[in-house]
């Protein structure tokens, strides 16, 4: 194990994580933050990567979540790497010896690993045996949730890298950020996914707005939230909705295109739009409608990237919609495909 000084010199490395195709974006974004010498090793080609900064883990960590890439769903500190022989036992040995534990904590092991490592065991009997020695030698308690600190180990057919770090150090709490939801019965569309993800990426509580406003809304994904959280919801869309809401008494449905309907000045205090269309028009058309949302009024939005220029399409997109909205965070999430989802203000 490398001493501190040791460390120090040779900087800090990470696991960093992105959506399938997108790890150069989130590279970029990485090297934008830091100054020459940032070293990228790849994983899994353009989705999982090493990266090693030259400065110390925790200002790597001050700065990441401070100024947080877009494009960078996770990361988990890289504090110690084996030459690893595939074997559970080297992997037990490795671990009782290199980690340095408070006893009593927390922890939930967050194991993954390449497609070349065999499937003869799997992730779930890997995590089991590292329990057992955290239980045995530091006498931690595994949990799922609510953990004081994340062991994450990755595993390649010949290295195995172990880090240990504070759940939100790592971006997000789920095991490579990616979160997931139970299908419900009768549920409108996978869509509904992305917002309640956008709900926890981005800080916020959907039960604390009144009235929210839907533009592009069918089949209703977005609309079957937003209404499960109690608000009255204007749905607009020339496509038909899930005939399951339109029962629904806080339900107001527009079967019209967005530029043909009217509301009163400042209606609602959400507005959401996930449509298919170029950046650029779906600007043109959520500004049309600004009017109608309160000053201080949230905005959600999925911008699609559909050139593959995703820095180009949000700075285009800030430009259409400044002044009236400001933007807050925009983050591409694990139930984002070829887009990205921005939480904005209107100012």
């Amino acid at each position: 194990m490398m001493t501190e000084k040791e460390q120090s010199r040779q900087g800090s490395t990470f696991i960093g994580t992105a959506n399938h195709g997108f790890g150069q974006h989130a590279q970029e974004e990485i090297r934008r933050l830091f100054e020459a010498g940032t070293q990228f090793r790849h994983i899994i080609p353009a989705e999982v990567f090493i990266f090693t900064v030259q400065e110390e883990k925790e200002a790597v960590i001050h700065k990441l979540l401070h100024n947080e890439p877009m494009f960078l769903r996770h990361m988990q500190p890289v504090d110690v790497e084996l030459d690893w022989d595939g074997s559970m036992e080297t992997l037990q040995q490795f671990i009782g010896r290199e980690l340095k534990l408070e006893s009593g904590l927390k922890a939930a092991v967050q194991i993954r690993k390449t497609e070349q490592v065999g499937s003869d065991i799997s992730t779930t009997e890997y995590k089991r045996a590292v329990d057992d020695v955290l239980i045995k030698q530091w006498s931690i308690i595994p949990v799922a949730k609510d953990a004081d600190i994340i062991v994450s180990i990755f595993l390649t057919p010949d290295k195995a890298y172990l880090g240990v770090s504070k759940p939100e150090h790592n971006l997000s709490d789920w095991s490579g950020g990616a979160i997931r939801f139970r299908k419900e019965e009768g549920q409108v569309s996978r869509a509904k996914f992305k917002l309640l993800e956008a709900e926890r990426a981005f800080g916020l509580d959907f039960q604390q707005y009144r009235s929210a406003l839907d533009i592009g809304a069918a089949p209703g994904g977005w609309t079957s939230l937003l209404l499960e959280r109690g608000m009255k919801v204007t749905a607009v869309d020339p496509a038909k909705l899930d005939s399951g809401l339109l029962r629904h008494p806080k339900l107001t449905f527009l079967q019209k295109n967005a530029g043909e309907v009217k509301f009163q000045p400042q209606s609602f205090d959400l507005l959401v739009c996930d449509m298919s269309w170029s950046p650029r028009q779906m600007a043109k058309l959520v500004k049309g409608l600004l009017y109608s949302l309160q000053t201080g009024g949230t905005a959600i939005i999925t911008v699609k990237l559909m050139h593959k220029k995703p820095f180009q399409a949000v700075r285009e997109l800030v430009e259409d919609l400044s002044p009236d909205l400001a933007l807050q965070k925009g983050k591409q999430l694990f139930h984002n495909r070829e887009e990205l989802t921005v939480f904005l203000i209107r100012t």
